[in-house]
């Protein structure tokens, strides 16, 4: 299913954290976004701030009040993209066997964590969090991508500054629009937390049942299980297409899965050791060489 969203029905969803983040602004400017827009109001924010930090307060300040110019520029011809499909799946080890049309399967390969815990805690793999294939009961996970209007990314080119504030707010469109989407697939589409009654700043904390790791988060390091996703979603649809490494074009592009047991968590994969590099290889079909290309982060 596709979803076409305004920009200004997103920009409510935006985490202005990794906006100001971006900028080089610690979290606590971001709280500029939480107060109202008279001048007294933010002329009290800012007493808020020991003397040496004002100057940066007032810069944050400024930032947001141009990036809201720039969004309301952009609102009135681009819009952002969701594509996202909900799928039978079941686990199978480490792999997620997910029914791409009826009876047509794809194998989805997934790491597990392989370092040794201080608490003993199990290794996780996202597999986990998936009804397993012994069961004979199918289970569902979703799959999803998000992303600006590429012609975005080519505004301002000849005013450095602008042309960095469309990319940082690019990002964050094309994530609040995903959050804006999993909203509706966990209240709707999917429909298991239909009761769901969580105001925004509780969506931006992840205070909802499930998870939604993107390809490149911790728990799903490999770039190159966007091809999968592409088999499952045609992410030209909305207009993103790979590069041969598996790169998302536009560059404000965000694929992942979506979970919904109640117990699934987000977590780190971490170094994983050759026999796992080597097991993984030989079930995403690709030499050992290759994976290491992008598992360079996580190899030891």
């Amino acid at each position: 299913m596709i979803l076409s969203y305004k920009i200004h029905t997103v920009t409510p969803y935006i985490n202005w954290i990794y906006f100001f983040h971006a900028w080089g602004f610690q979290p606590r400017f971001a709280a500029i976004a939480n107060i109202h827009g008279c001048d007294a109001c933010r002329a009290s924010w800012l007493t808020t701030f020991p003397e040496e930090e004002r100057n940066k307060a007032s810069e944050a300040m400024q930032l947001f009040k141009e990036a809201n110019r720039m969004l309301d520029l952009l609102d009135r011809d681009y819009e952002v993209k969701t594509i996202f499909k909900l799928c039978k799946a079941n686990s199978d080890g480490d792999n997620l066997i997910i029914e791409k049309e009826k009876d047509r399967f794809i194998t989805f390969p997934l790491l597990r964590q392989q370092t040794p815990k201080r608490d003993g805690s199990p290794f996780l793999c996202l597999s986990d969090f998936i009804r397993p294939i012994s069961s004979g009961i199918p289970d569902t996970i979703g799959a999803f991508a998000s992303s600006i209007d590429a012609d975005m990314e080519g505004l301002y080119e000849q005013d450095p500054y602008k042309h960095l504030l469309v990319q940082t707010l690019s990002d964050r469109l094309a994530e609040a629009a995903t959050e804006k989407m999993h909203e509706y697939v966990r209240k709707e589409a999917w429909g298991y937390a239909k009761d769901e009654n969580l105001g925004i700043a509780d969506l931006l904390v992840e205070k909802y049942q499930g998870i939604r790791p993107a390809v490149g988060y911790p728990s799903l390091p490999d770039q190159s299980v966007n091809f999968l996703l592409d088999e499952l979603l045609d992410m030209k649809q909305i207009g993103i297409s790979l590069t041969e490494n598996g790169a998302m074009y536009p560059h404000a592009s965000v694929c992942g899965l979506m979970f919904s047991h109640p117990a699934s968590e987000y977590f780190s994969v971490g170094k994983i050791g050759e026999d796992q590099l080597e097991d993984y290889a030989r079930r995403r079909g690709k030499s050992i060489e290759e994976m290491c290309k992008f598992l360079a982060a996580n190899l030891q």
